[in-house]
């Protein structure tokens, strides 16, 4: 199953950058990342409304959409490695993961997620929730190999 990343924004060296990257390497297959910016001075709904325009123009064709956000349900490390297995097994050839800006998501981007997917009630910038989500799929992956990573 292809794994994709689309997210809001341009990161920039430092932590948050590194997190990501040290999993991102570790994943097989890979993690694509597409980053997706509008460079305009927009009000907030209407750079809400242009970042959704950008982010659903990259997502694969028939690809199950994984959209992080607040108003998302969490997933425990196992049942989101359960889930990822069920989804692979099931013929699910692409998944592509969604993270807004700073703004958030705006409804259409959630309306056509097929889940929404919650880091926890806090609201965590957007740069951290990729090392975060990459260490989640790396932790799935190890989950599904028995690889003593993780720990029940």
């Amino acid at each position: 199953m292809r794994l994709t990343l689309i997210a809001v924004g341009r990161a920039k060296k430092g932590p948050e950058q590194e997190l990501f990257t040290s999993y991102q390497k570790r994943l097989r297959p890979n993690l694509d990342l597409i980053e997706v910016e509008e460079k305009r001075r927009l009000s907030d709904a209407e750079l809400m409304s242009r970042e959704a325009e950008l982010i659903l123009a990259k997502v694969p064709d028939g690809a199950y959409v994984m959209a992080l956000d607040e108003r998302g349900k969490p997933m425990t490390s196992r049942a989101f490695a359960d889930f990822l297995t069920h989804e692979q097994d099931t013929g699910t050839r692409d998944m592509a993961f969604v993270i807004g800006g700073a703004n958030g998501l705006a409804q259409y981007v959630r309306d056509r997620a097929n889940r929404l997917l919650g880091f926890g009630p806090q609201t965590w910038p957007h740069m951290l929730v990729r090392g975060m989500l990459s260490e989640q799929l790396y932790r799935a992956q190890s989950i599904q190999a028995g690889h003593p990573y993780h720990r029940d």
